[in-house]
């Protein structure tokens, strides 16, 4: 019984979830009301309440399952381009709905929404090309470094979307990772950690690679 509830419960969330990315690609988001929603799911307007306090509540859920959830499947640095990419290719493919909740919610709001995942893959990918971090600096050094690729991606993010940059997902990808492997080899060079690394050969302690696979 309780299974057919979650169920039913996530239906009705996913439902809601799809009118709102309907709506949103046709007008702002506080012109959205509620009983909009759930005209459009044939749902009372207390079963909204029952899932959600109000749309913003709906829209941070829906970009959690939907475009976070990219992220947080991929475990590690060898899949940090994948799950960017594909992160790129949801963005795209829901341009207008993301350009609703920008301009409604200002610039800033959308990059909150990833900032968390965004800092643990390029941590991972830092680490994974530095793993032998002892001294607190060198971590303070990863942290701060971290901070700023994120910072720097997620302003990368609203950029494009806001049509500042008319780049590929897959040509935007390319070239943050070149840039990133290019600074981490730096990095590794300044640390004494390798003597050279030819372009384009990045090989990763403990078989990573920001290449990917």
């Amino acid at each position: 019984m309780e299974k057919k509830c979650y169920v039913a419960s996530q239906q009705t969330k996913w439902a809601l979830a799809a009118a709102l990315k309907k709506l949103m690609a046709q007008k702002p988001l506080e012109k959205i009301t509620i009983s909009e929603l759930t005209d459009l799911c044939h749902i009372k307007r207390q079963n909204f309440y029952y899932h959600f306090e109000d749309i913003y509540d709906l829209m941070r859920w829906m970009f959690q399952n939907e475009a976070v959830s990219l992220l947080e499947r991929r475990e590690g640095a060898l899949l940090w381009r994948e799950g960017l990419l594909e992160l790129f290719h949801y963005l795209q493919s829901n341009r207008a709905v993301c350009l609703c909740a920008l301009r409604s919610l200002g610039r800033g709001h959308i990059r909150r929404f990833f900032e968390e995942q965004l800092h643990t893959i390029i941590s991972q990918t830092i680490e994974g090309f530095l793993p032998d971090l002892q001294d607190p600096s060198s971590s303070d050094h990863v942290a701060l470094l971290a901070h700023f690729y994120v910072v720097s991606l997620a302003s990368v993010m609203e950029s494009w979307l806001l049509g500042e940059i008319d780049q590929t997902p897959d040509e935007l990808i390319n070239f943050i990772s070149t840039v990133l492997e290019d600074h981490l080899r730096g990095a590794a060079l300044r640390r004494g950690k390798i003597s050279s690394i030819p372009s384009g050969d990045l090989s990763f302690p403990r078989g990573c690679s920001l290449e990917g696979e």
